[in-house]
């Protein structure tokens, strides 16, 4: 038998409520952070050990973190999907959930690399310190992909949604593109579901049924649903 392809776009509101902080809502990281001093390419060249704090700070949360219900019903539902996830976040929570297919839109905090050769990348599970070198002899950085930068996967990505045969976005606005423009790419007739607490309508997207709730929660109006395909 055939199982049908569910891409699923995951953003902050998942991880959420696993104790990471999101970028938007009120007591989120962004709100005593200014990006551009700590995720920007220009805050690199300017103050590269303030955003070595920071990514620490996020990569010891992260540490101390687990995975949630939701996390943990994605890995469930391979069992009745080919699953692929698609993730904006730079934790590792799918994949400590269990999940077995899932491409980094936003690089990952658990990995780092040459500020000057983006292929030499090392595992991370320590706080990078300024003057710790990669093997070329260049400033070791976080694996992370700051604003004002590409984003590498992001073509590949898209070729994911291409194929869905049902597309899920979980905790995510859709505001921060390019990955709020995959949806554009799942086909036009293919069931859609947004959850998401502070979720809103979409006009001009077909077929989107929108959950109103926490990750947590909303997963198991998901499974029902996806049952009835």
């Amino acid at each position: 038998m055939n199982m049908k392809h569910l891409v699923i776009l995951t953003g902050a509101g998942i991880s959420a409520e696993s104790g990471l902080q999101t970028f938007r809502d009120s007591g989120g990281l962004w709100e005593n952070v200014n990006l551009e001093d700590v995720a920007t390419p220009r805050a690199w060249r300017k103050n590269p050990e303030k955003v070595l704090e920071f990514y620490n700070h996020r990569r010891r949360q992260v540490l101390q973190s687990e995975p949630n219900h939701a996390h943990r019903v994605l890995a469930e539902l391979e069992s009745e999907f080919q699953v692929s996830i698609i993730t904006q976040n730079i934790d590792d929570l799918h994949e400590r959930g269990g999940s077995s297919r899932i491409l980094h839109l936003h690089g990952e905090i658990l990995s780092m690399r040459s500020e000057r050769d983006e292929t030499q990348r090392y595992p991370c599970r320590e706080d990078i310190k300024w003057g710790d070198k990669a093997e070329d002899g260049a400033q070791l950085r976080p694996d992370i992909v700051w604003f004002e930068e590409p984003v590498p996967a992001i073509e590949e990505a898209a070729n994911i949604a291409l194929t869905a045969d049902v597309f899920v976005i979980i905790g995510t606005s859709l505001q921060v593109y390019p990955a709020a423009g995959l949806i554009d790419y799942a086909p036009t007739a293919c069931p859609k579901f947004l959850i998401d607490k502070a979720a809103v309508p979409h006009d001009g997207i077909m077929e989107l049924t929108i959950i109103q709730k926490p990750a947590t929660e909303g997963i198991e109006v998901l499974r029902q649903l996806l049952a009835t395909l």
